[in-house]
């Protein structure tokens, strides 16, 4: 059993995947990106932080265990996308990945009687979309509280031309780096 600091349902769907038995914390947290800090510092940076704070959390309240922390971000010409605050901001963020490429970096943090991170980093190819087609999607309320405002599990797929590295990292959650960290905490996995 291990503690998921994460609100997000998608990482649960892709940690259910492993068949990892976890609890839920809800840890809240500064994500503003510090002054000049890489977009792999930054999202490594989250991931660990989220991963201490739950551990801080459960520290003589619950029986420990390892707490898992991620976070994802979208990156395209160095600007770091996160998580559109309305549909002026995803509307943006669409319109600059539209036909183009971008990274999504996606960490993920162990923490227990050691911490240990991994960092995937995945590229997406996005068709050239329309207006028309960004305002639609938004409508659906999908690019909410989704790095880059886009779900590639989604109604997105279908911008989405080629996508190079981990659809599960994508998605929010690497699952083969987040294997690796469990097995080497010795957590015995399906």
């Amino acid at each position: 059993m291990i503690y998921l600091a994460s609100a997000s349902p998608r990482r649960r769907e892709l940690l259910d995947q492993l068949g990892v038995a976890y609890e839920l914390l809800h840890v809240p947290l500064d994500e503003t990106r510090l002054p000049g800090e890489l977009p792999e510092a930054y999202v490594n940076r989250l991931a660990l932080a989220k991963a201490h704070a739950g551990w801080h959390e459960v520290a003589g309240k619950r029986r420990l265990q390892p707490v898992l922390g991620a976070d994802t971000a979208v990156v395209c010409d160095g600007e770091v996308y996160g998580k559109p605050a309305d549909a002026a901001q995803a509307e943006a963020m669409l319109g600059h990945l539209s036909g183009r490429s971008h990274r999504v970096l996606s960490a993920v943090a162990l923490v227990g009687w050691r911490a240990a991170s991994a960092l995937n980093v995945s590229t997406v190819y996005f068709r050239r979309l329309t207006s028309a087609e960004i305002r639609a999607y938004i409508a659906t309320g999908e690019p909410f509280g989704k790095a880059g405002g886009y779900a590639v599990q989604g109604q997105a797929a279908m911008f989405i031309e080629r996508l190079e590295g981990s659809y599960s990292g994508v998605m929010g959650l690497p699952l083969f780096e987040t294997a690796n960290l469990l097995q080497s905490a010795g957590l015995r996995l399906l």
